[in-house]
């Protein structure tokens, strides 16, 4: 069986999208890791299904797999490349500027494509209960707990993530992230968020995934950091908080809902079939 395919990026953190829309799609985690692998497959971060939603009011249903071939609830930069695609591939007769309407595993968002390289997506409030995360301890102050001797933030933007204020954000992150995320306090996993903080309005950050280790970017992370270290009173995002990753910057702040607002670039790589 061919299947076509596009890849994308958001800030270097990339996607094999497909349309199950126009074309019958079923993978296997097996099937989903070997398409994953750089030397002998497509190569991507995460795999974007793009899907009919199950409620007629929405636009569209978007799911998400970890390049280990496991789903996941939520993707920031994900979300901008699925806006783009379903504009570009006339999957939608909305276009840019008017409000797209996607069915997560978590919930609903809503894209927005401002130009040709910017898309404003709402991913909805941050949740700090911890049986919203899952997180297993129950007390905190300000949503800051002690996780394997390490003081951590932990919040879910619809996936559950832990922060890490760091002095420096150059440090190596993989041997403390990996045994956050093998945690028993995470029975679902994290995704783990290195901060450094230079002021108010301006982060720099590094992002350990689940199922993927450490990536270029992470929008959802990006949220995550941002909505508690205004919870800490660290950062002012009611304004914009311009957030640095590896693969470029991300413009996060809360709307008067309380929503998180993300903006950034989304783009095209390629088209491409693969026989499955």
């Amino acid at each position: 069986m061919l299947i076509n395919f596009t890849k994308m990026h958001g800030l270097g953190n990339d996607f094999m999208v497909i349309d199950t829309i126009k074309q019958a799609i079923t993978l296997s985690p097996t099937q989903i890791q070997k398409l994953s692998d750089r030397h002998f497959g497509v190569g991507f971060d995460q795999l974007l299904l793009v899907e009919k939603p199950n409620n007629p009011k929405n636009d569209f249903k978007y799911r998400i797999f970890n390049a280990d071939g496991s789903e996941v609830e939520q993707c920031g930069n994900g979300a901008r490349c699925f806006a783009r695609f379903v504009i570009k591939k006339e999957l939608t007769d909305k276009r840019i500027e008017q409000s797209i309407s996607v069915e997560t595993k978590k919930g609903i968002i809503e894209l927005l494509v401002i130009d040709f390289d910017t898309v404003v997506v709402n991913m909805g409030e941050p949740l700090w209960h911890s049986k919203d995360i899952p997180f297993r301890q129950l007390k905190s102050t300000n949503a800051t707990y002690i996780v394997e001797e390490k003081t951590v933030g932990v919040v879910s933007m619809g996936n559950p993530h832990a922060v890490l204020i760091v002095d420096d954000i150059n440090q190596e992150i993989a041997p403390t992230a990996q045994r956050i995320q093998n945690s028993p306090d995470f029975p679902e996993g994290v995704n783990v968020n290195f901060v450094e903080i230079v002021d108010q309005f301006n982060l720099k950050l590094r992002v350990y995934e689940r199922g993927v280790g450490e990536t270029l970017a992470c929008g959802s992370g990006a949220c995550a950091t941002v909505a508690y270290l205004d919870k800490i009173g660290k950062v002012n995002a009611g304004l914009n908080v311009i957030v640095e990753l590896q693969g470029g910057k991300l413009l996060v702040r809360f709307d008067d809902d309380k929503n998180i607002i993300m903006s950034g670039a989304a783009e095209f790589v390629f088209e491409g079939q693969v026989e499955i």
